[in-house]
């Protein structure tokens, strides 16, 4: 496939500058893109990757101010938002592959299941009774769906997930392989010195345009529901434990985990590696830092880091102390052998 500089600006709304007339075969990073690829640079910190770029053209911020020496290596198009153009450019250059409508001969369904239009089911998936299926939805190979489920329309499941009974999928929902959706929490009560298990008797409700990276794990509710908003994205390796509620447009970075009962508000960031104890509050718009340990209530719209987890900006103060702790300690030990042998002349 070949386009034209020319074709591609009408495509994204872009300024151009260089030669219109140039054809480009490809997308590709900004340090591997060769004279056929388009690439993007967000902003000004990319300067230095522009000009060692091979690449036939690049998408640039409107703001963006090029020296003439670098105008003449590449073509270049501005755009207001450089990352969303190029990666209408991905999907146009690489379009989703779109299966035979069907269901596979290898699938096997249960009684009372309820198909909507245009969906596919792949071989080796195995759908129990009572569940209902939504308008265009792709379920891969090898996926386990519970009785009495329901998915929304529009929706992807990717090879290898579980998804337990009773679960509650909505629209234009992603979920990638290896997750388990509505697995029993972590729940057991001490009786004679032996852990008991508690039955969960809850399921797992996820909204719409909702993404669950691979190998999620999100407990059922102890008694009633775990609840994935609307528009949460949560990356690989994320552990989500009974009765959750996490709140529409949160994100979710990889290997965070989450204890039973937390409650997490909208447009919430969590980053790599937090934990989030059981039974707290995270206040809406609030981000949780890389590795925090979160043990109480975060308000709405502060920044927390550490362990426990305190005001980024005062955590930021306490990492760069901890470095110079054995230094500090040595001082310290000297200052007191000081004050010990002044207190010695005195006497």
């Amino acid at each position: 496939m070949k386009i034209s500089i020319e074709e591609i600006a009408k495509i994204i709304q872009a300024q151009i500058v260089g030669d219109a007339s140039i054809c480009i075969s490809g997308v590709n990073s900004i340090e591997e893109a060769t004279s056929l690829d388009i690439t993007f640079a967000i902003d000004n910190r990319f300067l230095k990757q522009i000009e060692t770029s091979c690449a036939g053209a690049i998408i640039i911020p409107d703001s963006m101010e090029l020296n003439k020496a670098i105008e003449t290596q590449s073509v270049f198009l501005k755009t207001r938002d450089p990352k969303r153009s190029f990666f209408d450019l991905v999907s146009l250059f690489h379009p989703l592959l779109k299966p035979a409508t069907g269901i596979h001969p290898g699938a096997v369904l249960g009684h009372d299941v309820i198909v909507g239009k245009d969906i596919v089911i792949e071989a080796g998936v195995t759908i129990g009774n009572g569940v209902c299926i939504g308008d265009m939805v792709h379920i891969m190979p090898n996926v386990f769906v519970g009785s009495e489920t329901k998915i929304g329309s529009h929706t992807t499941i990717k090879p290898n997930v579980t998804i337990m009974e009773r679960t509650r999928i909505g629209s234009d929902v992603l979920i990638h392989s290896g997750s388990v959706i509505g697995s029993d929490g972590f729940g057991f009560t001490q009786s004679s010195g032996m852990h008991e298990k508690i039955i969960h008797t809850g399921f797992v409700q996820i909204g719409d345009h909702v993404e669950i990276g691979a190998c999620n794990t999100i407990d059922r509710g102890t008694l009633g529901k775990t609840h994935i908003g609307n528009g949460v994205k949560t990356d690989n390796l994320v552990h989500i434990a009974h009765n959750v509620k996490v709140g529409d447009n949160t994100l979710i970075v990889a290997q965070v985990g989450i204890a039973g009962s937390a409650q997490l508000g909208s447009n919430v960031i969590v980053a790599g590696k937090a934990g989030i104890s059981g039974h707290i509050k995270i206040g809406d718009n609030a981000i949780i830092g890389p590795y925090a340990g979160v043990h109480s209530n975060v308000e709405q719209g502060k920044i927390v880091s550490g362990i426990p987890q305190m005001p980024h900006g005062r955590w930021r103060k306490v990492v760069s102390i901890i470095s110079r702790l054995p230094e500090m300690r040595k001082k310290l030990f000297s200052i007191e052998k000081r004050l010990k042998e002044l207190e010695n002349k005195k006497e």
